[in-house]
C-alpha cells in the first residue's frame, strides 16, 4: 500500500522537525520535504507532487493565506492547517477553511514542541482524512487579483412568521462543515426556526466562526451560552471543548452547555445534541446531517427519526468527506438524501407543507 507523501510547510525549524518525525513514525505516510517559507514550498510541490501538505498560517515571503489561495486556484490539493490559538489565528484559520483547507489544527501559543507531540494523533488522524477528501478548486481570486464575478445571491425565501416558533433546526458538521453549515445558513429567512449546531471545533475557534457567519446569516449567529433562550431566527453554535443540548423550560426551549467526556471521540458532539433533539423536541425536530468524517450522530439522528423528526442528509457527491452522512443514511436516519445547495430550500418546504398539522400527522 502507497504511503501518502506530506510537504511540511512551516518557518519554524522546530516546528518542521517535530512534524516530520510525527509523520515519518506512522506506518502509512511519509514526509517528503519540509519547507521554510511558501516559495520553497511551491517548487517542492511542482517537484515532489506531494498528496497533502500541512501549512502554518502566518508565514515569512508570503502569507500563509495568498499561498493558499493561489495553491487552490492553479494547483488544488488537500491542505492542513496549523494555526495559533490566538483571536487572530482564529479569523485566520476562518478564512482557510472558505478558501478550501480541508481541516486544521490549533497550535498553542506556549510550549509549542510539547503542544503538537501531545497533538500527533490528532494531526496524522487530519492527514489521513485531507489525503481522501474531496478538494474543489477555489472560486476566491488571488489578492490583488482580479475581482471575482458577483456570487450568486441566496435563494430568497418569503417570511415564514408564526410557524417558526415550535420547530427547532438541527445540525452537525465536522471535516470540510464549516463551509458547508455557512451554505445551509445564508439561505434561511430571517424569521426561520431556531437552529442549534454542533460542528467538531476545538475550543478558541467558535467564537469567530460565530461571528463570520453573524456577519454572512439573516438569522443571529452565536456561541450558545449555557441557560439562555433558543429564540426563532437566531443560530447557536456548540463552543469548542462543551456539549451542547437542549432542555424545555416551562413553554421554553433552552441552551444546556455543559463538559463531560467525549462522545464518540468528540467535545462537542452531535451524538448529545441530537439525542436531547428526539427527548426533548421530538417531531418539532428538524435533523440536518453535513460533511464529516467517522460516524458521530448518527445513531442518535436515527433515534430523532424514531421520535418523530424529519431528516435530511448531505449527499456523497457534494461532500468533501462522506463518512457522518454515510452512517446517518446506513442507520436509516435520513428521510431525504440532498445535494448540498437544496438542503436549506427543502427545508423550508418541509415547514410549509407541515404548517398547522398535528404533530402525530408530522
Amino acid at each position: 500500500m502507497a504511503k501518502t507523501k506530506v510537504v511540511v510547510v512551516d518557518d519554524s525549524a522546530l516546528v518542521r522537525s517535530i512534524l516530520t518525525e510525527i509523520i515519518n513514525r506512522q506506518p502509512d505516510m511519509q514526509c517528503i520535504g519540509a519547507a521554510a517559507d511558501p516559495l520553497v514550498a511551491r517548487e517542492m510541490i511542482r517537484n515532489l507532487n506531494p498528496d497533502v501538505i500541512t501549512l502554518d498560517v502566518e508565514m515569512p515571503r508570503m502569507d500563509g493565506l495568498d499561498f493558499l489561495s493561489r495553491l487552490m486556484r492553479l494547483r488544488p490539493m488537500p491542505v492542513v492547517m496549523v494555526s495559533t490559538l490566538t483571536e487572530r489565528g482564529a479569523e485566520v484559520t476562518m478564512k482557510a477553511l472558505e478558501l478550501g483547507a480541508i481541516d486544521f489544527v490549533a497550535k498553542p501559543k506556549i510550549g509549542v514542541a510539547e503542544g503538537i507531540r501531545q497533538l500527533a494523533q490528532d494531526i496524522t488522524d487530519k492527514i489521513r482524512v485531507a489525503a481522501k477528501a474531496r478538494v474543489h478548486r477555489s472560486s476566491v481570486p488571488v489578492p490583488g487579483g482580479t475581482a471575482p464575478a458577483a456570487p450568486a445571491k441566496p435563494v430568497t425565501i418569503a417570511s415564514l412568521g408564526r410557524m417558526s416558533t415550535e420547530k427547532i433546526i438541527f445540525i452537525g458538521a465536522s471535516t470540510g462543515g464549516t463551509e458547508a453549515t455557512k451554505d445551509v445558513l445564508i439561505n434561511l429567512p430571517a424569521d426561520c426556526p431556531a437552529v442549534v449546531i454542533t460542528q467538531h471545533m476545538p475550543p478558541g475557534f467558535t467564537k469567530s466562526y460565530a461571528a463570520r457567519l453573524d456577519g454572512l446569516c439573516k438569522i443571529k449567529v452565536k456561541e450558545a451560552q449555557d441557560g439562555e433562550r433558543i429564540l426563532p431566527g437566531h443560530g447557536y453554535i456548540a463552543p469548542g471543548g462543551l456539549h451542547l443540548s437542549v432542555e424545555r423550560s416551562g413553554a421554553n426551549y433552552i441552551a444546556r452547555v455543559q463538559d463531560g467526556d467525549p462522545v464518540n471521540r468528540h467535545k462537542p458532539s452531535v451524538e448529545v445534541l441530537f439525542h436531547s433533539a428526539a427527548k426533548v423536541v421530538g417531531p418539532n425536530a428538524l435533523g440536518v446531517m453535513l460533511t464529516g468524517m467517522g460516524a458521530d450522530g448518527a445513531k442518535a439522528m436515527k433515534v430523532m427519526k424514531d421520535a418523530g423528526a424529519y431528516n435530511f442528509v448531505q449527499d456523497e457527491a457534494t461532500c468533501v468527506v462522506f463518512g457522518m452522512p454515510r452512517e446517518a443514511i446506513a442507520a436509516g436516519a435520513a428521510d431525504e438524501v440532498l445535494p448540498l445547495n437544496q438542503i436549506a430550500t427543502r427545508l423550508i418546504e418541509r415547514l410549509r407543507s407541515t404548517a398547522g398539522m398535528s404533530l402525530n400527522r408530522i
